[in-house]
């Protein structure tokens, strides 16, 4: 079963203008009701940090709760959490895990050590609130600071990770957009082959060229489980290319129609959420 995960959050937070709530609430509904798997629609972070996602709450007060799509919030630590726990309309948490300890700090301001720990944490609280949690393996594909990286590196954090914290869904996250299609391929392969009660999902960054070689290296490789933002809005602002962005949506869903393969995804709600999307979040 293909799951798409839409993330307007990844498109909205680096933008510094703060957009109005009601925007952003109006926006959300309309990608909830175009049939998504998971909207990853805010985050329980520190406002300081990341200003634009201090509204989170009230979004979520003004979201459909009648739509098919799971709510997906990111979070950073326990407080972060247990924040987040309190909202029955959440379903799903997110933690940002980077095998890289100089974006883990600079991301989270944690060490490795210190994140494994949080990590921990976030497990217990979402386990006891009944909620599912997706960890992002952040910087999977390669870093831009000189440590070192390889594929078994990732996959060996990935394994780690689902044994010692019984992790269900783990999202390999190509966070420079450094990926390639050798490198997704082993990635993708290995882990699903050797982790089969783990949903390996792709977070992929992409420039305009070199999307339609990622999303095929992925779905060949066994990944059922793709985020996207309409536009390729967001993404690292650490990507060297100012091309690299989220991976376009409306990018996925082309390849999956050009594969005969269905989505769910109601297409004119997609035409809308394009338009509104240049709307509000283009710069």
């Amino acid at each position: 079963m293909l799951e798409l995960v839409e993330c307007p959050r990844d498109a909205m937070q680096g933008i510094k203008e703060f957009i109005d709530t009601q925007k952003k609430i109006d926006y959300i509904n309309l990608l909830i009701r175009a049939g998504f798997h998971t909207i990853d629609f805010g985050s329980f972070v520190s406002k300081p940090a990341i200003p634009q996602m201090a509204d989170t709450p009230k979004v979520l007060e003004g979201l459909d709760t009648g739509g098919q799509s799971n709510l997906l919030a990111i979070v950073a630590n326990k407080r972060g959490a247990e924040e987040a726990v309190a909202f029955d309309r959440i379903d799903y948490l997110g933690y940002p895990f980077s095998i890289s300890e100089e974006f883990q700090k600079r991301n989270t301001n944690a060490t490795l050590d210190q994140s494994l720990t949080r990590l921990e944490d976030i497990v217990n609280v979402t386990a006891q609130a009944g909620k599912k949690l997706v960890v992002y393996l952040s910087m999977a594909f390669g870093n831009p600071y000189g440590e070192a990286w390889n594929p078994d590196i990732a996959m060996n954090w990935a394994k780690r990770l689902s044994s010692e914290f019984d992790i269900k869904t783990l999202s390999l996250s190509d966070t420079i957009g450094t990926s390639s299609e050798e490198s997704i391929t082993e990635l993708f392969k290995t882990l699903i082959a050797e982790l089969p009660k783990v949903k390996i999902g792709a977070h992929l960054h992409t420039t305009p060229y070199t999307w339609r070689e990622k999303v095929d290296a992925a779905y060949k490789a066994g990944c059922r489980r793709f985020d996207g933002a309409l536009k390729g809005f967001g993404g690292c602002p650490m990507a060297e290319d100012e091309l690299t962005g989220n991976m376009p949506t409306e990018n996925l869903l082309s390849y999956f129609d050009d594969k005969g393969i269905e989505t769910g995804i109601d297409r004119d709600i997609i035409d809308q959420s394009l338009v509104k999307a240049v709307d509000i979040l283009a710069s």
